[in-house]
């Protein structure tokens, strides 16, 4: 355990950061596992929830959750089972 008091502030800091991150990422998967479900059973709404997974992984982007290339593969992969 940390003695300095900077120290005991960075792992909390980091804690909060870690569950913030995980919420996001996981809440990632499920947007694009209902994204492929959608497509996979052609469903009426597939559009909308293949829209909504584009815009979860660009928040994930922006916000440093995944690598570009890796939002990039996502949304091509998610594309091109769309059409």
């Amino acid at each position: 355990m940390a003695n300095i008091k900077s120290a005991k502030k960075r792992i909390l800091v980091q804690a909060k950061r870690a569950a913030r991150n995980k919420a996001c990422k996981t809440n990632l998967k499920t947007v694009l596992k209902q994204a492929n479900a959608a497509i996979a059973e052609n469903a009426e709404n597939k559009d909308a929830l293949v829209k909504a997974a584009v815009k979860k992984i660009d928040q994930a982007c922006a916000k440093g959750i995944i690598h570009k290339n890796c939002a990039a593969r996502k949304k091509s992969t998610l594309a091109a089972l769309a059409k």
